[in-house]
């Protein structure tokens, strides 16, 4: 680390080829201003002026006393403002560092609740490219109604509301969401709608959440949309799916959204109970592509299954299903019910979401089209950098997190053998860190334990290298050598192989092994289903 004073003073830490700044250690860690208070409950108000395309609002955020600290740190970046904030009808002095602000408050007693309301303004980002960069997607319909969407997960909530902008501390008591916008259109947020208030020109739509939500997930959709609904039969009783599209999409709506109750019986199977029933579950039509918000999963896929009309893994069965509804709800088990503690550990997220969609095929379609299809899916896998990534400073790992992480779940499960236990060892795995956020290291220790195997170098193989496993092999009439390369140390996985067409497991390690079968080897090769590379030494 090196300390350098320029105008601001900031912090450079080298990781490989990355250099990160004070701002990103002040965002991306659990600073002494963010470790006293444990979030309890924040309440939204925003209103948005599609004209001039800025916002302006409050937050009051309920917290509970850890340490009696004075100081503390929210997040709200540039261009938006913190215009004050107030406490027990006083206002408080803000010290402002880039996108951190330090809010100095009156004397804090352990063990106290209490609460703080911030007033906030501006014109926020605009998103380019959402939801990848992150913003404010300000849009019309054909119609030229303003089309309007929140989507922020990499570059954080706080691009248009104050808040504590890191994932380790959610909302324990949830959130109330009020939107603000043209009386013409139709505000739609997260959880349960409350009530509507009219104003004349303008309309408040009151949405409450009871479930603990990450920041991220907390969205605004704005449009012209109109509402069915229906009732699904699920593992807890019944539940409310409800569906926001814009009216010009209504008849496409609902024939593509039959799907959701087709994913909602999947994942109940492979997963247990949808996490927030008492939130329900929603999917909102939006202009880009989509993203997972909790209980108000946003869609853009324009009413096509695969992705945008293609197949992602090129085996065919990417076009069964609308890749939108499938891969975002899926995020409802994996990134909204459980969620990495820090960003590094976003393959949780994106790795488990990712095999979702082979799941939903395997309960829909069977285990041959879940396996053509995740496997399929490696084309796309990069191997730039380890899928985690630099821990403290908001830093994500390789966009390999989504299908490299799938294809090491889909491993796993043939290390398993038993397709039962997999999948009670998944809702397992939902119940245990159930509204709960979690480091790898914990998902890691999890699944050792409950598959009863080591996996102590296959995790450290897999995600923390770029390096595939590969099996090298000779045959020399009936005897088959072979060998693992490209391997951490003490790296052994078993492998199947198919022998003259029969499997056989096979236990490679560094050093050269050899076995003889009871007849000459005509042909030998892996089982698709093993995340390795090989190679045959002799022709």
């Amino acid at each position: 680390m090196k300390l350098i004073r320029l105008w601001v003073l900031l912090l450079t830490i080298t990781a490989g080829a990355q250099t990160f700044s004070e701002q990103d250690r002040l965002m991306g860690s659990i600073t002494p201003e963010r470790a006293w208070w444990d979030l309890q409950h924040y309440d939204l108000s925003v209103e948005v002026f599609p004209s001039t395309k800025s916002i302006k609002g409050t937050n009051t955020i309920t917290y509970t006393v850890l340490e009696s600290k004075r100081v503390m740190q929210i997040e709200l970046q540039n261009p938006m403002k913190i215009d004050k904030a107030v406490q027990n009808g006083k206002e408080l002095s803000i010290k402002k560092e880039g996108a951190v602000h330090y809010i100095k408050l009156k004397k804090q007693k352990e063990g106290q609740v209490n609460k703080i309301t911030l007033h906030f303004s501006g014109a926020p980002k605009v998103a380019v490219r959402a939801p990848w960069d992150g913003g404010f997607t300000w849009d019309k319909d054909s119609a030229g109604n303003d089309f309007i969407a929140t989507a922020n997960q990499g570059i954080g909530a706080s691009i248009w509301w104050p808040n504590k902008d890191h994932p380790e501390d959610e909302p324990d008591k949830g959130l109330d969401l009020a939107i603000t916008a043209p009386s013409h259109l139709v505000a739609v947020g997260n959880g349960r709608l409350q009530k509507t208030d009219d104003h004349g020109t303008t309309k408040t739509w009151h949405w409450k959440v009871v479930n603990p939500i990450n920041n991220y997930g907390v969205n605004v959709n704005i449009g012209d949309y109109v509402n069915f609904s229906e009732k699904h039969e699920g593992i807890k009783g019944m539940l409310d799916l409800d569906y926001w599209v814009l009216r010009e999409n209504l008849e496409k709506a609902e024939v593509q959204f039959e799907q959701v109750p087709m994913m909602m019986n999947a994942f109940e199977y492979w997963f247990g109970p949808y996490p927030f029933y008492e939130d329900s579950f929603k999917l909102v039509e939006v202009p880009y592509l989509g993203m997972e918000h909790q209980s108000s999963v946003t869609y853009g896929n324009k009413y096509e299954n695969g992705y945008l009309g293609s197949d992602l893994s090129g085996s065919g069965w990417g076009l069964r299903f609308d890749f939108i509804i499938i891969h975002e709800a899926g995020h409802e088990w994996f990134a909204n019910n459980i969620t990495n503690k820090d960003v590094a550990d976003m393959w949780i997220h994106e790795g488990f979401t990712a095999y979702s969609e082979n799941l939903y095929l395997d309960y829909h379609f069977g285990p041959v089209a879940s396996s053509e299809y995740v496997t399929g899916t490696r084309r796309g896998i990069q191997n730039d950098r380890p899928l985690i990534g630099t821990y403290g400073v908001r830093n994500e790992g390789s966009g390999d997190m989504y299908y490299k992480g799938a294809n090491i779940l889909h491993t796993l499960r043939q290390l398993l053998e038993d397709d039962k236990k997999w999948r009670n060892i998944l809702r397992k795995m939902n119940e245990v860190f159930y509204h709960k956020t979690v480091s790898s290291k914990e998902v890691e220790a999890f699944l050792s334990k409950e598959t009863g195997i080591d996996l102590t170098e296959f995790w450290e193989q897999y995600l923390r290298t770029t390096m595939v496993p590969k099996v090298e092999y000779e045959i020399d009439g009936k005897n088959l050598k072979y060998r693992y390369t490209n391997i951490i140390d003490k790296f052994d996985m078993p492998v199947i192989m198919l022998i003259n067409g029969k499997e056989e497991w096979m236990y490679p390690k560094a050093e050269w092994n050899t076995k003889e079968f009871g007849s000459t080897i005509k042909e030998a090769s892996i089982k698709i289903d093993f995340y390795v590379d090989a190679a045959r030494i002799n022709p």
